[in-house]
């Protein structure tokens, strides 16, 4: 990713002063303009250390240990830095494992201390009374940069209180990784669901298994939700109301279910049900996978282990389409809270404001696995960001543009048609989809039987969150 990064100095040496001025941070973002080269940015700007003095105090952040590790390298050592250093604002970011952001927000609230940012990794909607609402931020950077995206509206947006509940910071595409020699050698497609059950039991034959997880991690619930929707088995409708025990819906989850018990008995391995979220990552980086969904992780690690047979031989595709539609969840939907109890909450109100009106840096520096829940946050949108990933120099040459293609057209939130409602949250973080999934596959329930157990608990988490005011 070099090319990539001397892309961001060198547009970076053409703005003026006046320019960055106009940005309502110029000190920082003058400075990351130069690639985090803080003594050249300082020796043309002067010393930037509470230069503006627009906040004060310290700001604390806590955020997830980032797939990919450059980035957080970059935001912790250059970004947060910098714009502190404009604000007057002492920022310590402390990262986490993603698995652990849940219980950890939980157990800030139940202390009604912590943090004053907390991101979570999924839309984390059965928090939003002990934050404050967001609705106004949106607002602001709406305005400078066109509508948010349909995916961030509605995992963040509660149409019962009529307020954004949390603050969107980025969004991650879902894309099938698959190795095509294996897929040419088994002579399997990836075009739909019925390919991938026909195909599985070849490539397992041939010693690289597909790679579907069912087990009580974010990457099984993100996929086996989208095949939901790709076999029209909604578990809300529109009106956020529980419909998946119901007619098509129930249909639609039926075959859904019979589709995954196919492809897991005939083309993977036990492994699936206990994996956590590095499991996929791990067993397709060994060698053994022949797909996987996952954001692009996977083919970023392929390419910084050095193994090329590996990493040239790793494509990326679209989710597969279903006999109602080719649709999946992001894979990452990584959203800010401030708590009520925060004890900083301007300077994390800014914090969030002017991450997105300069987001191009984060897509750059994530190496394009963090997407703008403002597409225009990257001036030029989907089709600069399109021109962007096609200038990735990794084999095959043009990969990654399959990223703007699903960002555009496949992409969704859970709980889709509806919002991401604090149902779909506990929902999420209880696991009940995956579970449902690996009971029919493993023999332990019909899928009818199945369907009808997840619709009794959705219901009743319905019922929770009705009598409570929230959907």
């Amino acid at each position: 990713m070099a090319d990539v990064i001397d892309e961001l100095e060198d547009r970076g040496s053409a703005l003026t002063r006046g320019d960055l001025l106009r940005r309502g941070t110029a000190a920082a973002f003058a400075v990351s303009m130069f690639g985090g080269l803080s003594d050249k940015a300082l020796g043309f700007y002067g010393p930037l250390r509470y230069a503006n003095r627009q906040l004060s105090g310290d700001l604390r952040i806590m955020t997830w240990a980032h797939f990919v590790p450059a980035y957080d390298q970059w935001l912790d050592n250059t970004y947060v830095k910098q714009w502190g250093e404009a604000n007057d604002v002492q920022v310590k970011v402390d990262h986490i494992n993603n698995a652990l952001l849940y219980s950890t927000g939980a157990s800030e609230v139940a202390a009604q201390s912590g943090h004053d940012l907390f991101w979570f990794i999924s839309p984390p909607s059965t928090f939003q009374k002990q934050a404050i609402p967001m609705t106004d931020l949106v607002q602001e950077v709406s305005k400078k940069v066109g509508p948010m995206s349909r995916v961030a509206r509605k995992a963040t947006y509660n149409p019962k209180t009529k307020q954004f509940y949390g603050f969107p910071e980025t969004y991650a595409p879902d894309p099938v990784q698959y190795r095509k020699s294996f897929f040419e050698q088994a002579g399997v497609s990836l075009n739909s669901w019925e390919d991938v059950r026909k195909g599985a039991p070849k490539l397992k034959a041939i010693g690289h298994p597909v790679g579907l997880g069912m087990s009580n991690e974010l990457d099984s619930n993100m996929l086996l939700t989208s095949l939901l929707y790709c076999y029209g088995g909604f578990i809300q409708n529109e009106e956020n109301r529980i419909v998946i025990g119901q007619g098509s819906n129930r249909k639609g989850a039926i075959q859904a279910l019979e589709v995954m018990r196919d492809i897991y008995r005939n083309g993977m391995s036990d492994e699936v049900f206990a994996w956590t979220t590095a499991s996929n990552n791990q067993a397709f980086l060994a060698g053994r996978l022949s797909m996987a969904l996952n954001a692009i992780s996977i083919e970023r690690s392929a390419e910084s282990s050095g193994n090329a047979a590996l990493s040239d031989d790793s494509w990326l595709a679209s989710i597969p389409r279903g006999p109602v539609m080719r649709l999946g969840n992001e894979h990452v939907m990584g959203v800010f809270l401030i708590w009520k109890f925060a004890k900083n909450k301007e300077a994390a109100r800014k914090y969030v404001v002017d991450q997105q009106l300069n987001y191009r840096d984060h897509f750059v520096r994530s190496l394009y696995y963090n997407f703008p829940p403002w597409t225009g946050a990257i001036k030029g949108g989907f089709k600069a960001i399109r021109e962007m990933t096609a200038q990735d120099a990794h084999k095959p040459k043009g990969k990654y543009t399959i990223l703007t293609t699903i960002a555009e057209k496949y992409t969704t939130n859970p709980g889709h048609p509806g919002n991401t409602t604090p149902v779909m949250d506990e929902i999420y973080n209880t696991f009940l989809i995956p579970q449902m999934f690996a009971q029919v596959a493993q023999g332990k329930s019909t899928p009818a039987d199945a369907v009808s157990g997840f619709a009794k608990k959705a219901q009743s988490i319905y019922r929770k969150w009705k009598n409570q005011g929230l959907v």
